[in-house]
């Protein structure tokens, strides 16, 4: 038995370590797996899957080719999106500096995909984060986070969709991209 003086202190400690562990300025933000997003500065809407079970985010993209610039490498590319703001295909043409390689096993194999850091509106805040460039036109979301991404939003409520509306403009709070997290 478990002295009376020993008991609220104890009491408080577990309900402290139950409680999940989400910084205050994000306890209030829950977002469900599919969410609206834009990506920055084109502001080009998107449905985004947010998926626990990747790391890197992908971001759907054709004719990936990678060069070197200033003996730098780089990655040009051609967005083919629909905005679902719109209902119009919106088309770029966008060249970004290569960020990192990465390898991708599955069961086809293994997948050698170009990442790049591209700027991504969710709520009301702007995000900086890595995304792989692969093409997704046969899948159902152009755009996926990944445990990477999904740290920096808040909550994550795998029950619900669409929580929040991407409501974004150059006075927005500005998330950067952090090196140091595991790649």
């Amino acid at each position: 038995m478990i002295p009376t003086r020993y008991c609220a202190p104890l009491l408080a400690a577990l309900l402290a370590s139950a409680a999940p562990a989400v910084a205050d300025d994000d306890a209030g933000r829950v977002f469900g797996w599919v969410e609206k997003a834009t990506l920055e500065p084109s502001g080009v809407e998107v449905k985004a899957k947010l998926d626990s079970g990747a790391l890197t985010s992908s971001l759907d993209a054709r004719d990936i080719e990678t060069f070197e610039k200033e003996g730098d490498d780089w990655v040009r590319f051609r967005l083919k999106l629909e905005d679902e703001a719109s209902g119009e295909t919106f088309t770029e043409l966008m060249e970004l500096p290569l960020y990192r390689d990465l390898r991708v096993r599955g069961a086809g194999g293994v997948d050698e995909r170009p990442v790049v850091l591209m700027n991504v509106c969710l709520g009301d805040t702007v995000y900086e984060e890595q995304f792989s460039l692969r093409d997704r036109e046969e899948m159902n979301y152009p755009l996926l986070l990944g445990r990477r991404s999904i740290g920096h939003l808040g909550l994550l409520d795998v029950r619900e969709t669409f929580l929040t509306e991407p409501d974004c403009d150059d006075d927005s709070p500005f998330v950067a991209h952090d090196p140091d997290e595991a790649e």
